[in-house]
């Protein structure tokens, strides 16, 4: 716990600028910047967060997020595994652009990633949770990757790092978490990014 407490307080300016980005993209991002995030956290699921995001830019680049077909986009998944599922994935996804209207439409944020999760193919608890806090609306959800987990477990939030994430597991453990953030004084949102610094050295997205 001490040693948590010790890298937060040396990276706690990072944090706060990442969260700043975050921030910025609530408040002043435009339909393809937060597309852009959306299509991120689909890709993350078993890949590196540093590859999905370098192949989403050169989506943007080659125009090609928005208006590129299955196989035009599959082609720039190399570095993403089950690349034509995902450009499935992202292609469906475009029925709910712009993506902004559909979430501030709902009273709180639970609610809107529920909505995430039932509608947008690809995207479970994890990935709807990551999309929001990329945006500036989920900080006080639980992104709980596997970085998340084993530190949870090596932190006593947790026993075990269980098999598969239901709702009702996941629900449990992001309730164990806030309690655990709580204990630290350390807000969730600063929390997530100090235990991915732990395991990556980075604070990333």
């Amino acid at each position: 716990m001490e040693e948590i407490k010790r890298i937060y307080f040396s990276i706690q300016e990072k944090i706060r600028s990442r969260l700043n980005e975050f921030d910025r993209l609530r408040e002043k991002g435009n339909d393809g910047e937060i597309f852009a995030e959306l299509v991120f956290c689909i890709l993350t699921p078993q890949s590196k967060a540093q590859s999905c995001w370098k192949t989403v830019e050169t989506l943007l680049n080659k125009n090609l997020l928005l208006k590129g077909n299955e196989d035009q986009i599959s082609k720039m998944l190399k570095r993403v595994r089950f690349r034509n599922r995902k450009a499935e994935y992202i292609v469906e996804a475009r029925k709910h652009y712009p993506i902004r209207s559909k979430i501030k439409k709902f009273d709180d944020i639970y609610s809107a990633r529920e909505w995430l999760v039932q509608n947008v193919r690809g995207m479970g608890y994890k990935e709807a949770s990551h999309f929001l806090r990329n945006i500036g609306f989920g900080e006080e959800l639980a992104i709980l990757d596997r970085h998340i987990l084993k530190n949870l477990k090596s932190l006593g939030v947790i026993e075990e790092i269980p098999r598969s994430l239901t709702k009702k597991k996941y629900f449990e453990i992001e309730k164990k978490m806030k309690k655990f953030s709580e204990k630290v004084e350390i807000p969730m949102s600063h929390l997530d990014l100090v235990l991915w610094y732990k395991e990556t050295g980075e604070v990333f997205k």
